[in-house]
Parts: C-alpha cells; structure tokens; sequence
C-alpha cells in the first residue's frame, strides 16, 4: 500500500487519499526549502552528526522537515508565523500525535539555525547519544 511507513514494527500509513498529494507537497518543498533548511540540511546531510536524515518525510498525515529513521528524531524548522498562537497550537498537537507514534520532535526557529547552527547541532547531538 502506498503511503506505509514501518518504525519499529509498527506500522503507519497517510490516508490513502491523501498519499499522492503528500508525496507532491513533499517532493516541492525539497525543491524549495528555506534559508534555515538549507543551512541545517547541509550540515545533516553530509553525515556531521554521524547519523543519516531524510528530508521533507512523510509519516502518516504529516510530512516532516528531517527524520533520523535510526532514532526515531523529527526535527522541525519554524518560521515566523509558528509564533503566532494558532499556528504554535497546531504545532503542539502535531508534536504529540507524532510521540505517540513512537518519534522524538525538536523544533528550532529559523533564527536558532541562521545564528547559532552550532548549539542547534549541540543539542541534536545530545538528543542522538
């Protein structure tokens, strides 16, 4: 089935009418991540950290800006508007409806990427070991 997802045995899946636009949606924003993603992906995907990240991943009914599978670790990059209050109580639900999947979020503004990529890393770090 289209749309599965499998971490630790368990299994997830996006609605299966949903899928094909996920996998959409997924496939634009790897085209045209922000500024803080690019700077993060970079360190990620050149294996900094020694662990490998997906980018713009789909799990269930979410897609999710990097995935360290090894680990269970979601890392989101928030812009601005995930300060405002709707936007940062979506934010919390979709947070805990992916923990109790089995995953592990951190969430890093863009600022805390584009002026401190170090601590940011510091902390993934400590999360992975």
């Amino acid at each position: 089935m289209a749309g599965n997802y499998k971490y630790n045995g368990r299994m997830t899946y996006a609605s299966p009418d949903r899928y094909g636009l996920l996998k959409v949606y997924a496939r634009e924003n790897r085209k045209n991540m922000t500024l803080a993603e690019r700077v993060l992906w970079m360190s990620l995907s050149k294996k900094f950290l020694g662990h490998r990240f997906y980018r713009q991943h789909i799990i269930g009914d979410y897609i999710v800006d990097f995935l360290c599978h090894e680990d269970g670790l979601i890392i989101e990059v928030d812009g601005g508007y995930h300060s405002e209050p709707r936007q940062a109580e979506d934010d919390e639900i979709r947070s805990r409806r992916l923990e109790n999947m089995g995953f592990h979020v951190l969430r890093f503004s863009n600022e805390e990427i584009l002026n401190n990529l170090e601590d940011v890393e510091d902390r993934i770090l400590d999360f992975l070991k």
